[in-house]
């Protein structure tokens, strides 16, 4: 699954939302078919499955954006880590007596069939190392603030300014605080000055410079991303 895809950071962010009774099964399923097409787990459709996941003890979704050196929000086993870093990304759910890690890929079948198969691995324990939401949105301005400094002066991708293009991607479920929905709505936009850059290609006299302050933009992305979306399990100090 191309890491872009928004297909696991929509499952959680709905997948929460449900079982916290703010939406109903069907517009949180339906929200994730709208992100990647038609979504069966293993050969079981995305509703029955999630379904069958809440009588086992679901209680919370969690997000992984790893990326190569950087496994954000994977804690094992090497199995299932190594097809989220290859992926770009994992859910997780977490139930009473076990957790259960769910990878994308595209499921294509025939010349018009297309949609997302999660394949489903053996989860280790949810990390509590992650950034929380305040940490993540200073992260974030902090490495905003240091690439815009690095690539300003080398008509840079920032000289685009997040703040004019779209944030798709970026959307939230009811029952997020306002902060979450700013930092995600932010972090997407981002995401995609990170995808221009990358397909604008770098000079000899920039490379230097220019590999430096993205990479750093990408982490605090994903960490931003990551926090964003777990902000409705966050007690509620944090969810201003």
């Amino acid at each position: 699954m191309h890491p872009e895809s928004p297909v696991c950071r929509v499952l959680v962010v709905w997948g929460n939302a449900w079982l916290a009774g703010h939406v109903g099964l069907d517009e949180a399923a339906d929200r994730v078919e709208s992100a990647g097409g038609p979504t069966v787990v293993g050969e079981v459709p995305l509703r029955e499955h999630l379904a069958v996941l809440r009588r086992d003890g679901l209680s919370e979704l969690r997000l992984a954006l790893p990326a190569p050196g950087d496994p954000l929000g994977l804690s094992g086993p090497p199995e299932f880590n190594a097809a989220a870093v290859e992926a770009g990304q994992a859910a997780i759910a977490v139930l009473s007596d076990r957790r259960l890690g769910l990878v994308p890929s595209p499921d294509r079948r025939g010349s018009s069939y297309a949609g997302v198969r999660l394949s489903v691995y053996e989860a280790g324990p949810v990390r509590h190392d992650l950034p929380s939401l305040a940490e993540a949105e200073q992260e974030l301005s902090a490495a905003i603030r240091a690439a815009t400094e690095s690539l300003d002066s080398a008509d840079g991708p920032m000289a685009g300014r997040p703040e004019r293009l779209g944030a798709a991607g970026g959307d939230l479920a009811p029952g997020y605080p306002s902060r979450a929905h700013r930092v995600s709505a932010l972090a997407a936009r981002l995401a995609t000055v990170l995808r221009l850059a990358g397909e604008r290609g770098l000079t000899s006299g920039q490379v230097a410079v220019r590999d430096a302050a993205l990479r750093e933009l990408d982490r605090a992305v994903r960490r931003a991303l990551l926090a964003s979306c777990h902000a409705i399990l966050e007690p509620s100090p944090d969810r201003s």
